[in-house]
This record gives structure tokens, sequence and C-alpha cells, in this order.
């Protein structure tokens, strides 16, 4: 059902409910991983990584939850590498774009932004079966 968007020697997963207290599990897990993996906190691509990731799992909770129960955070890292990949059941493939409106509305313009300023790339990748999809981040460190 997920598909790694590259081959990175850490992995975790945590698959929660489709609830508010998610995003909030989603960051202490990722935390807990990136000291695990050697990461240090004061990384300068560690706060904002840790934005996107809220981000992502906030929308999932706010749009996806009628169409999917659970929400699943995929974390992988590298030497050079970091990236976080939400999968949700709502088939909707959003657009990811940056707009003007970032720093009001936040959401997924804001996770465009702060991805291309730390020189990153974002995808969504639909299941197989049309009925759901992941949106990934990938960032350099």
């Amino acid at each position: 059902m997920y598909s790694w968007p590259v081959a990175l020697p850490y992995r975790h997963v945590l698959t929660v409910p489709t609830m508010p207290q998610a995003v909030r599990l989603a960051r202490e897990t990722a935390e807990q991983a990136l000291l695990e993996w050697n990461i240090a906190r004061g990384h300068p691509a560690v706060d904002p990584a840790l934005l996107i990731l809220s981000e992502l799992v906030t929308n999932s909770v706010r749009h996806a939850a009628a169409y999917s129960p659970e929400v699943t955070v995929l974390y992988a890292a590298g030497r050079e590498t970091l990236a976080f990949g939400v999968h949700d059941r709502h088939p909707e493939r959003p657009p990811l774009r940056a707009s003007a409106t970032a720093g009001r509305g936040g959401g997924l313009a804001t996770v465009m932004e702060l991805t291309a300023d730390l020189g990153g790339t974002a995808v969504v990748r639909g299941d197989t079966d049309g009925g759901g999809k992941s949106v990934w981040v990938t960032l350099p460190l």
C-alpha cells in the first residue's frame, strides 16, 4: 500500500485513528525517531520538517476522517535525507502548490513553501485502487 520514495536505511511507521490527537502523536514520534537516528534537534531542517509533518497530519484529520478511520505516517531518513509520508483513504489527490496565502492559512501551501525553502520535494501518490493517497515530502539534511 505504501511506496517509499527512496531507499533510506532508517524507517518507522505509525498508524493512529484519524483524530486531532494524531497530530501530537505523529510529531512526538518524529522527534523520538530523529533522536534515535542521530539527527540533531538543532539541525536547521528539523523544526520546519516537524511543522510540515504536523500540517500534513492535520490535513488528513480535517479532510479525510469521514473516509479514513486511520492515518498512517511513514518516517524515513538517511545520512543526507529526511522523508515523511502521510497516508489516508480519502480519494481526492490535492494539488501541491505554494500560494501567497501560505502565511495566513497554513495547510498545503505552508507545506509547499517550507519544502521549497529547504530545497526539498513533495509528491502525492495515489493508492493503486484509487481509494486513498500518500503525500510525501523529502528534505535534504
